[in-house]
């Protein structure tokens, strides 16, 4: 009978098979990733449509660490969904158009804002969970809020105005993606009225309900 591992000897044994990286793969040296490194591949996997299905340990596995290495530069999976979805939103909310005409420009931000929300469920998720003061929305916010008082309106009609917009692409972002499962499911959908119901909250939706808001907003200026 062949001698019995000591104690030391077995958990040494099951920490490296537990430890180990994909096969064909290296685990990194502790401390090699860095928190740019984890940010990039957590974007990859949510712009692939994954966030539900991200986590910690699963980018641990792919960046070929252990999973508590990540939390050196992460609290959680919310915080890391926090600093992506800031990341996203950095690179898209500019509207092209001239801010000289402001309530173009204004249309065009908001928007901007729908789109990503409904297009990336990890964003609509961030901002519907708490009020969202990442560096990316603060410099959205005070550039709006420039845009709206150099249009003429002062501090607290600007202020007022960003946060009925602002709730209402919110309310509207969610609403329509919504929807859109809900319409994914349904191959036919029999009645006519739940069919119309569905497809007003589209694009175009957004677009009208939006000029009503700012019309309004202008009339009161004048």
């Amino acid at each position: 009978m062949g001698a019995r591992l000591g104690t030391g000897a077995a958990v040494g044994m099951q920490q490296a098979g537990s430890d180990a990286a994909a096969p064909g793969r290296a685990r990194a040296r502790w401390g090699t990733i860095t928190r740019e490194q984890l940010i990039v591949a957590a974007k990859a996997e949510i712009e692939a449509g994954r966030y539900e299905q991200m986590t910690v340990r699963m980018l641990a596995a792919r960046l070929g660490v252990s999973p508590m290495s990540l939390y050196r530069h992460v609290r959680d999976k919310e915080d890391l969904l926090n600093e992506v979805v800031d990341r996203m939103l950095a690179e898209i909310w500019r509207p092209k158009g001239d801010a000289s005409d402001a309530w173009a420009w204004l249309m065009e931000a908001a928007d901007k804002l729908r789109t990503f929300l409904v297009e990336q469920p990890a964003a609509l998720h961030v901002f519907l969970s708490h009020p969202v003061t990442s560096p990316a929305a603060i410099a959205r916010m005070r550039s709006i809020l420039g845009v709206m008082q150099a249009a003429g309106l002062d501090e607290y009609a600007a202020r007022r105005l960003y946060a009925v917009v602002h709730t209402y692409i919110l309310g509207f972002a969610a609403l329509e993606a919504s929807r859109a499962r809900w319409i994914a499911a349904h191959d036919e959908i029999a009645d006519p009225e739940a069919a119309w119901l569905a497809a007003m909250t589209g694009p175009q939706q957004f677009k009208d309900g939006l000029a009503a808001l700012l019309d309004s907003a202008r009339r009161r200026q004048r």
